[in-house]
């Protein structure tokens, strides 16, 4: 019994000892006081010539996305670090050559490496690898906020180039008045904005985003104390998104990993979208375990600060209290932590780590320039597991794939395939499923199975996804579906259903898809005799700065078909183009063009494309008219493309290509004898070459819109021979001529022999045979001396 009372003591103190740990652990960083050169800090100058900005609004705290050690305090000082606040900082501080006037920021964004600011209603860029500062141009109104997004899942060009994308734009200004800016160089350079739903509508602006997950531009439109959102392209232009309540003025907050998921926040307003603003509801909180009220506002809190990753959401409140919730596809829900004193005005949160929460203060220091940091460490995970929470346990042990944080290319009618695995805690059955944030451009089939025990005996589940473009599925309308010929991204998320807010350290497996151009993918034209295999031209000479002359009548640089003044003398790339294809100018002429892909090679290409001569050769033709090419409408050329675009005259490409096979273009067929001169796809045209021998080096491009999101493109030579010599007369002067020989042979065939007997022809003969007379004496004559 003694045994048991003692046992019992000591559980109560083991559990009283548990309650009294501290949430959070809290430790000063103070660097660099005594050898330290503050104005050495990037972004810091002597005092005489910075104006130190300043955060008039609540204090925020802004991570890189992709550099997890760079992240911008904002609050009655600003504070740049690249370390995690690991320093004692001086407060950030503009040149006073950038002449700001008042220095106060009302917003800021990372763009890849620079940090964007609005300073006193204008945008300037600061350059923290250069550590210099710049003023964008292009802006001529006044705006308060900037808006754009990060790609963090690989070093691929088009990931790398959403940085590029920056709005800037006044909030809370008429929505139908304002002016909104936007740019393409990382914030440089800007130029005005006009949102195709902006004109005419009521209301006012509260933000304008570039939506990656869902490949749209999306405006916000409030009006009444209604908020709803509004998409730049096709489906989601054709009507906005549900209204939601929108009290205050929100700040929006794109989670990190292109989810699709938006946190709109206020001091009295918690809001999340998991579809890019499609659908928003407001977050429930759980001060207890049978304490849950449906808003921010129904519970009778204010929130202070607010930080999110890719699996959660930290929320610190005047009161003095951590909320935590999970950003699982099924739960909109924060849960109250344990009390402690953290809350200060300056107080910030940051996610450093997965399960990891950072409470950020800094410390002015009387004796230097430079703040120290107070930063207190929460290890969620460990605080979850209070039992005064009770908090059910996570349900999976492993969830993992090969694809997590990668990036992937889903070309015009290629698949992928992924595989992940779930293995889940023994006696429980948790759902895993897949998701696309971009249902419009991509489609999915999931298919769930076991596979084999674990050493321990846990079944292995194996889940099997397929991904394609929506179109080809054949399961979805066409005003669901987004444009075909548009490339587009998505991402796709493996997590688990009803996830339970312990799963901390289960991070979701997410991968970017770009439905676009594979990089890896070009065209090849077959050359298997080529001139110099022949012998016809010799390669030793090719490559020893080899020239060819056109002749003038043969080629115009204008693209026109028109003759030029003066023959064109031009250089043969031999390194580029190799040894030229051989054609026999008599027969009907195309290229075989080949697809590679990764060096690989993967098809012939029976797409349409279209060939010109670079250097303005017209000495060639096509074999199909519009009318034998079976074209419903008038097809395009090459003249009317180069009247059409500002791109000179190679601008022939998918982009602006229309079939004239196409039942819904309605350019009626005006010229039905004019040369068709798209080559491949349903029709067998062909080069027919004129009577000229010679180099012809061709730019070739696919313009099917529909085979590839590339711009396929390849640049190729050829050499034409066995045309003879052009006559010197014209083909009816050559006939002419002949049918009189003829004639006269036949006249004089008839008239000598009646001739000869009469007078005037012994006459004749004698002649003639004086003359022969004379030629054999001198023949003798000339034989006798030798």
């Amino acid at each position: 019994m003694l045994v048991l009372m003692l046992v019992s003591v000591a559980s109560l103190r083991l559990c009283s000892l548990a309650r009294a740990q501290p949430l959070c652990r809290v430790h000063t960083v103070r660097t660099g006081k005594v050898t330290h050169d503050d104005y050495a800090t990037p972004g810091i100058l002597p005092p005489s010539a910075q104006n130190v900005l300043y955060f008039s609004s609540t204090t925020r705290l802004i991570k890189h996305p992709c550099k997890k050690n760079i992240a911008l305090y904002l609050g009655q000082q600003l504070f740049f670090t690249r370390n995690n606040f690991e320093s004692s900082l001086p407060p950030l501080s503009i040149p006073t050559s950038m002449q700001v006037g008042i220095p106060e920021v009302t917003s800021a964004h990372f763009a890849g490496s620079l940090l964007l600011l609005v300073v006193n209603k204008k945008v300037y860029i600061y350059n923290y690898r250069a550590n210099s500062w710049a003023a964008s141009t292009g802006i001529n109104h006044p705006v308060s906020h900037i808006s754009g997004d990060n790609c963090c899942y690989s070093q691929h060009p088009f990931c790398l180039d959403v940085s590029n994308f920056v709005f800037a734009y006044l909030l809370g200004d008429q929505l139908s008045k304002t002016n909104i800016y936007f740019s393409e160089s990382w914030a440089y350079r800007f130029q005005e904005y006009a949102f195709v739903t902006q004109e005419g509508q009521l209301g006012s602006l509260g933000g304008i985003f570039y939506l990656l997950s869902v490949s749209q531009f999306g405006l916000l439109l409030i009006e009444q104390r209604q908020a709803k959102f509004g998409y730049s392209d096709h489906p989601l232009n054709r009507s906005f998104g549900l209204p939601f309540d929108y009290n205050g003025t929100l700040d929006v907050l794109i989670v990190p990993g292109q989810k699709g998921i938006l946190i709109f926040w206020s001091e009295k307003s918690l809001l999340v979208s998991r579809n890019s603003g499609q659908l928003v509801f407001p977050v429930q909180v759980q001060e207890g375990p049978g304490t849950l009220y449906p808003s921010v506002l129904g519970a009778g809190i204010t929130i202070h600060s607010v930080a999110a990753n890719e699996n959660g959401l930290a929320v610190l409140t005047r009161e003095d209290n951590l909320y935590y919730g999970s950003l699982g596809i099924l739960t909109s829900l924060i849960v109250k932590f344990p009390h402690q004193n953290i809350w200060s005005p300056q107080a910030a949160l940051m996610f450093t780590d997965l399960g990891i929460l950072e409470i950020l203060t800094p410390l002015p220091d009387s004796k230097f320039p430079a703040f120290d940091f107070q930063k207190c460490f929460v290890n969620i995970q460990a605080v979850l597991m209070d039992p005064q929470l009770h908090i059910d346990l996570c349900k999976v042990e492993v969830l993992q794939g090969t694809f997590d944080n990668r990036m992937y290319t889903i070309d015009m009618n290629s698949k992928l395939e992924l595989t992940a695995e779930m293995i889940p805690r023994p006696g429980t059955t948790p759902v895993p499923f897949a998701m696309v944030s971009n249902p419009h451009s991509l489609g999915l089939h999931v298919y769930n199975s076991e596979d084999g025990y674990t050493y321990d005996g846990n079944t292995r589940h194996r889940l099997n996804i397929s991904l394609k473009q929506q179109h080809h599925w054949g399961r979805a309308d066409s005003n669901f579906t987004s444009s075909i010929k548009k490339p587009t991204f998505s991402t796709i998320t493996v997590d688990i259903a009803n996830k339970e807010i312990s799963c901390v350290d289960l991070k979701p497996l997410m991968a970017l898809i770009s439905i676009g151009c594979d990089l890896k993918k070009k065209i090849v034209v077959q050359n298997e005799i080529s001139a110099c295999y022949k012998g016809i031209l010799d390669p030793v000479a090719l490559q020893d700065n080899y020239s060819y002359v056109i002749e003038k009548e043969a080629y115009d640089l204008n693209f026109q078909g028109q003759k030029a003044a003066k023959d064109l003398v031009v250089h043969y790339p031999y390194e580029k183009l190799g040894c030229p294809l051989l054609v026999h100018y008599n027969t009907p002429w195309k290229p075989v063009v080949e697809l590679w892909q990764g060096g690989k090679f993967q098809e012939v290409v029976q797409a349409e494309y279209v060939l010109l001569e670079v250097n303005g050769l017209f000495t060639y033709t096509y074999s199909l008219t519009a009318r034998t090419a079976l074209c419903m409408s008038q097809p395009q050329n090459w003249t009317t493309i180069q009247e059409d675009t500002w791109g000179g005259p190679f601008a022939w490409d998918r982009e602006n290509y229309v079939s004239c096979h196409n039942p819904n273009n309605d350019s009626p067929l005006q010229w039905p004898n004019v040369p068709y001169q798209v080559l491949g796809g349903p029709t067998d045209n062909k080069i027919i070459f004129d009577q000229r021998n010679g180099i012809y080096i061709f730019i070739i491009y696919i313009v099917d819109p529909y085979y590839s999101y590339c711009h396929l493109t390849t640049t190729f030579s050829i050499y034409v021979y066995g045309a003879f010599p052009l006559n010197i007369f014209s083909p009816e002067t050559t006939i002419t001529l002949i049918m009189i020989t003829i004639l006269l042979s036949v006249w004089l065939a008839y008239v000598i022999p009646k001739w000869l007997p009469m007078e005037q022809g012994h006459s004749f003969k004698g002649y003639w045979d004086s003359l022969c007379n004379r030629c054999r004496k001198s023949c003798a004559c000339f034989q006798f001396r030798r």
